[in-house]
């Protein structure tokens, strides 16, 4: 448990950073989102907040938090 939340800290910080590539970002959003978890969940709501990403990664973060709610984890 407490790997996956290094894992998730990780990713969100990645998925965050302005200074790394989209692409990279994107891939990380995608891959907090096939961890699924309520603390996921939680991660992907604050990316499709962040005002400094791009439109197309907080639509992606707000597409994959809908698909955790939609699966009921």
């Amino acid at each position: 448990m407490a790997e996956q939340s290094n894992e998730l800290k990780k990713l969100a910080t990645i998925a965050a950073d302005l200074g790394l590539s989209a692409p990279l970002r994107i891939k990380s959003i995608e891959l907090i989102g096939s961890i699924g978890t309520h603390d996921a969940l939680l991660i992907l709501l604050d990316l499709a907040a962040n005002r400094e990403l791009i439109k197309e990664e907080r639509d992606l973060a707000l597409q994959h938090a809908r698909e955790i709610i939609k699966s009921g984890r």
